[in-house]
């Protein structure tokens, strides 16, 4: 992964019900840690959030979390970093961490999750950046997201085209691969122009 060189993720503040999610966000922080990408991430240490951001420290990665803060003690914010950055709102927290990631990967979550993923995937759509987003569909997790988007396009609400918005994988190396790759290749179209 040599053109990303920091990887943002979106996940679930709760580790679900499925034991496969933590399993598969340990395998990510494991993945990025060896490939020496740093981590950027919403800076809580419970759920996949935490398990993600343990794992890249337990490997020698490095990791940056970026929280409100009304969210230090509710997601038990971690001053133990390699960098935590404190925000004063939601929406600041969005922008900085787009702003430090070369990427994006989204494993299992909820709500907050789906928002950061949809606004993200929007951003591109507008052209507002060309960062490649990839969701880790954990034993089919996004299975119903990708239904919609179909859905979506079937109904008339958007050109078939919003598919290639985003990659899905199912397991971690097959995900950072396909994140490199698309990013190797967005920076060949690039060097074109």
């Amino acid at each position: 992964m040599k053109s990303i060189r920091s990887l943002c993720v979106f996940c679930g503040s709760r580790v679900g019900a499925d034991p496969a999610y933590a399993a598969g966000a340990e395998r990510l922080g494991r993945g990025l840690a060896e490939r020496g990408v740093r981590l950027i991430y919403g800076g809580g240490s419970i759920g996949l959030m935490g398990v993600v951001m343990q794992s890249v420290l337990d490997h020698g990665g490095e990791v940056t979390g970026v929280i409100p803060e009304f969210l230090m003690r509710r997601e038990v914010g971690n001053p133990a970093l390699t960098e935590l950055v404190v925000v004063d709102s939601m929406h600041e927290r969005k922008q900085r961490m787009f702003e430090l990631s070369d990427a994006f990967a989204v494993l299992p979550g909820g709500l907050g999750t789906l928002d950061e993923t949809i606004e993200i995937i929007t951003w591109q759509q507008l052209r507002l950046h060309a960062k490649p987003i990839g969701l880790l569909s954990i034993a089919g997790y996004w299975q119903v997201y990708e239904a919609l988007i179909d859905r979506i396009v079937d109904q008339g609400f958007a050109d078939a085209g919003i598919r290639d918005l985003f990659i899905v994988e199912e397991d971690v190396e097959s995900l950072l691969g396909a994140l490199a790759d698309r990013a190797y290749a967005q920076a060949a179209d690039s060097r074109r122009l």
